[in-house]
Parts: structure tokens; sequence; C-alpha cells
């Protein structure tokens, strides 16, 4: 145990040493390709002899802020394809910001091939540090003796999860509160971290309570009322402290803020988007005649209602008949077109969304607008889903980089409001920047056939055991 006091105490001081070694050897690629390609640039002579060492500044410190906008630090706790995409977007980003750099500073276009070649090195590298860095996160800390704590057994289907990442998370217990405080404890006792999910009130605090004296490390999957205290003000009536929750969404200076980045970042991305949209809309035409344009009722705001646009991916009237799994061949939609297949393979059908933003439906970021009818049924099992609509709905969000197509309404919930009440432009923009990931990540796209597997290892995990019979049930 003190051993893996002193490593989780040493955590910071690794991943620190090892993000600026990635850092360095980065810059010292961009220096070689700048030795080999652009030795000839001549900087203003304000600069100096210090120009060179001021652009390698430049990079690295660029680089580096870019590398935290989409979370490319967190060696060994995110899975090492997703780290290296999300590596290989930014310095994808980077390159291309320091070659214009380049072009301004030559008053000139400078030649391209350099930068590609540093940014080939630089995929590689970055994809030999993850390696390592994840390699060196494993060695160190390894998956711990964990006890999942359960009321509900659909709380089971989070082992289920956590059971996809055993480089990172090793559940080697499940008990149910039913079992009564005495026996949870001492399943506590004889374990390094605990798991609770779904529990309520007096047990969940005296659970917390005692892994907390104990430093025992504990996960709590939270209620949504920890949620929104988690950003409430601290203030002190005379000696007691106080908890201030306002509950008011954005203020007006976030509003205007966030509205003015909406339409500038929109009416660039207009610029390369309009010949895709074109292109886009004449392909849809041509295959069937049909209507560009799929619209469709979502709610936004406050509750309002408003058409959503996408490119057509289907069948017209193909929502008519209504459809069921069973409908599916090979894994297909049989109503989505061959123009689809290829917009939704490449999230081309969500461009036009880029009109509602200007038109002020949406946001560029906020929670993803659901249909009118899902609103209502998912308010009538969740009375707190009307929550999500204190901000604009968003052409991605909280929930969509870091849940799956598939992610629960209740999961989505709480991911949204964890959005919602730790609003701040620099998270819309990080947000902005992870979305890249998302894009090229097939995780985040899994149907829901993964919820069908998820009951049906519930059903395993518990098929030989009787709560009330066996208290304590060994996985």
């Amino acid at each position: 145990m003190r051993k893996r006091n002193i490593l989780d105490d040493l955590k910071f001081l690794i991943r620190a040493t090892e993000g600026i070694l990635e850092i360095g050897l980065l810059t010292i690629v961009f220096y070689g390709a700048w030795k080999l390609g652009y030795w000839g640039i001549s900087f203003p002579e304000d600069f100096g002899g210090t120009s060179l060492y001021l652009l390698l500044g430049v990079y690295a410190l660029t680089m580096t802020a870019v590398f935290f906008l989409c979370d490319c630090f967190r060696y060994g706790h995110a899975k090492l394809i997703d780290l290296a995409i999300s590596q290989w977007l930014s310095v994808f980003i980077v390159d291309v910001i320091i070659f214009f750099v380049l072009c301004l500073v030559a008053s000139d276009r400078v030649r391209i091939w350099p930068i590609f070649t540093a940014l080939a090195l630089d995929c590689v590298l970055s994809f030999a540090c993850c390696a390592l860095f994840t390699r060196i996160y494993h060695s160190l800390y390894v998956p711990r003796n964990m006890l999942l704590i359960y009321e509900d057994e659909s709380a089971l289907d989070l082992k289920f999860k956590m059971d996809a990442r055993r480089d990172k998370y090793s559940i080697t217990e499940v008990i149910s509160v039913k079992a009564g405080l005495p026996r949870i404890l001492s399943a506590i006792d004889r374990h390094d971290a605990v798991v609770i999910n779904d529990v309520d009130g007096d047990e969940r605090n005296a659970l917390i309570k005692y892994c907390y004296a104990r430093s025992i490390r504990t996960y709590v999957v939270p209620q949504v009322t920890d949620i929104i205290l988690s950003s409430a003000q601290d203030v002190t009536l005379l000696d007691t402290p106080l908890k201030l929750v306002r509950g008011r969404g954005l203020t007006v200076v976030q509003r205007i803020c966030k509205r003015a980045m909406d339409i500038v970042l929109c009416l660039i991305a207009l610029i390369p988007a309009a010949p895709i949209m074109l292109v886009t809309a004449l392909a849809i035409k041509l295959e069937d005649g049909g209507p560009v344009f799929y619209r469709q009722k979502r709610v936004t705001r406050d509750g309002k209602v408003f058409e959503i646009l996408k490119f057509r991916s289907m069948i017209v009237d193909a929502e008519k008949n209504g459809y069921d799994l069973s409908m599916r061949a090979n894994g297909r939609d049989p109503r989505i077109t061959k123009v689809g297949n290829v917009i939704r393979g490449c999230r081309v059908d969500e461009l036009p969304q880029i009109l509602n933003i200007l038109r002020g439906d949406m946001s560029i970021v906020g929670p993803r607008p659901e249909r009118v009818e899902n609103v209502e049924a998912y308010s009538r099992e969740f009375p707190e889903w009307h929550y999500r609509e204190r901000v604009k709905a968003g052409l991605t969000g909280y929930a969509q980089i870091f849940g799956k197509y598939n992610t629960t309404p209740e999961d989505k919930l709480r991911l949204d409001l964890i959005y919602i009440e730790n609003y701040s432009l620099l998270l819309d923009i990080k947000l902005i920047f992870m979305t890249g990931r998302v894009l090229f990540s097939k995780e985040s796209t899994e149907g829901f056939e993964m919820q069908e597997q998820m009951r049906a290892y519930r059903e395993e995990t518990l098929k030989n055991f009787t709560v009330e019979d066996e208290p304590l049930q060994k996985v």
C-alpha cells in the first residue's frame, strides 16, 4: 500500500516529464525540418539572432496548448488508438499553423515538403511515445483489486464497461447493498479500490466516509444533485459554510461570447464546407430525385422546438412503416441510400446544421437536440431531463465526445449537466478540438446491440446467485 501511495504522489511528476519529453522530441523534428528546407528564410531584423529560438519556442508552446485542448497527455487513461488519433490531429493542426507562420515570415509561399516530412515523422514519433508511456503507466499503476457495490441489478452494466478496459480497471467482486453494511465493510477491507453505483441516501454516505477515513480509492457514479453541487459557489455565514446553487445556466456575458464564437467559426467553416455541401446535394438529388434535406422537429433551449437540417441519407418516407432491428441485413439498415452510407460514414450529413447554428437554433457545442417524442418519454422517466434545456442544443457536446451512440438517457443527462455546470469558453474550445478524435473513433458510433450484450452479461453474472441468500457475490 505504501509503495502504491508513493507512486500516486509521483504520478503528476511522471506525467509532466513524459509530456515535456514528447513536446521536446517533436520540436527537435521541426528543427530538423527547418535545417532541411527553411534555413534560408530571413527573419525581420527586430528579432536579431534569437529569431530561430523564438520560432522553436512558439512551436513548442503551440504544440503544448493544442495537446492540452485535445486531451493528448492522458497516457494510460485513454485507449492507445484514441490517444494516438488525438495526437495525430494535434500535430497536423500545429504543423499547418506553423507552415502559414513561415509563409508570413518569408512574405512568400515556402516549400511544403519539409513540413510534410516533419508531419510524417511527428506521427510516427507520437505513436511511439504513446505506446511507451502507456506501457510505463500500466507497469506502475496496475489494475486494482476493485469491489463494485450496487443496489439495482442494472448498475452491473458498469462492470461490463469496465471489463472493456481491463488494462485500467479490475473488478474482482460485486456485492449488493442488500447484503447489509457489516458484510459490505468487511468486503471493502479486502480490496484496494471501491466502485459505488446506484446506491442512495445514508448507505452511500456511510460507504464514502468509511473509504475516505481509510484512504481507500473510491469511484462514485454521481447523481444529478452531486453534479449540481460540484459547481456551487462556496460562501460562509459567519462560521457556517454554505453552498450557493444559482441554477440559471449561462450568464448573459457567457451567452453573448458563445454566440459570437458560433457565428465566427461557422462563417469560417462555410468556406471549405460549401463545395462539399454542393457536391453532396447534387449526389443525393441524382440518386433518387428526392429532397436534399431531411427535416425533423427537435428541442433546444427553454423547450423551444425547431427543425433540424440534415442531408437526407435514407429513402423518402423511410420512417413511414416503422423500423426494428430484424430489418437489418448483414448489419446494414436497408433504408439507407448508397449516398447516405458515404455521407454518414464521413459525418457529412450533419453539415447543414451550420445553417441551424447561424439561424440561432443551435450552438456549436451543447447537449445534442432530441426529438420531441423522446423528450416527452425521457422526462417522464427522468424529471430532471429538462435541465439540459438551460443551454442551446449543440452540433457536438460533452455526451457525444465522452459517450457513445448508445449511451443511456440517464448517462446523457449526467454528462450534459457536467458541461452546463462547468461551462466556460475554454471548455467549448477544448470540446471542439476533441470532436476531431470522435470523428475517427469507431467506439463512439457503436450501435444499440451493446445494450443486448450488457443485459446478457448482467444475467450471466447473477444467474448463479440469489441476492438475499448469497449476499457476497464473487465474480
